[in-house]
């Protein structure tokens, strides 16, 4: 009888043990991005890059400077990637991107996906009429400038729609004559 007890104390004993595991994964999990050493700053730079939207194959450190810098080497596909340029602000004890020569258009988009990091804000989601979030060191867009930029893109995609449609015409017409040229010719014969 006590070996039954034994034994259902041990089932009993087993869930907990496994619990207390999964909890130590997640604390694993949840460390924090704002350390300078280079494990910190590799998942400062693979957070940086989800935020933007990227989905990197690669993330490679390709040079260690001082000052607890680094330049990665980011692979986002078989085509596309480039060098990221972090550095460690010792007043702020955080990370931020310094490559603005290196790629201007990566560095901008983790730019911005820094400071939506950084605030907080109100909307789950962002639409299309939205003025994304701007890094601080860009030149501000005013809702009338965003106004004046989507005017201009809607003319550009009515002229090329006039255009494509008058070389559909334009084909039409050709394909017409040459079957009426063609139609002349049998009756000729």
């Amino acid at each position: 009888m006590s070996n039954i007890k034994v034994l259902i104390l041990f089932f009993l004993l087993i869930p907990i043990f496994s619990i207390g595991q999964y909890y130590d994964d997640e604390e694993q999990y949840l460390d924090p991005i704002n350390d300078p050493s280079a494990l910190g700053q590799r998942a400062f730079v693979d957070e940086l890059l989800w935020m933007a939207g990227y989905v990197p194959e690669k993330i490679e450190i390709y040079q260690t400077l001082p000052n607890n810098s680094r330049v990665y080497r980011v692979k986002l596909d078989s085509v596309n990637g480039g060098f990221i340029f972090i550095r460690w602000d010792k007043k702020k004890k955080e990370h931020y991107v310094a490559n603005k020569l290196i790629d201007p258009g990566l560095y901008y988009n983790l730019k911005a996906a820094k400071v939506i990091m950084q605030k907080q804000t109100n909307k789950a989601s962002f639409g299309v009429d939205d003025i994304s979030i701007q890094p601080p060191d860009q030149e501000k867009i005013s809702e009338a400038d965003i106004l004046e930029l989507r005017e201009e893109y809607q003319l550009k995609e009515e002229e090329k729609q006039n255009e494509q449609e008058k070389l559909r015409i334009k084909e039409a017409e050709k394909i017409q004559r040459k079957v009426e040229r063609k139609s002349k010719k049998k009756k000729k014969n």
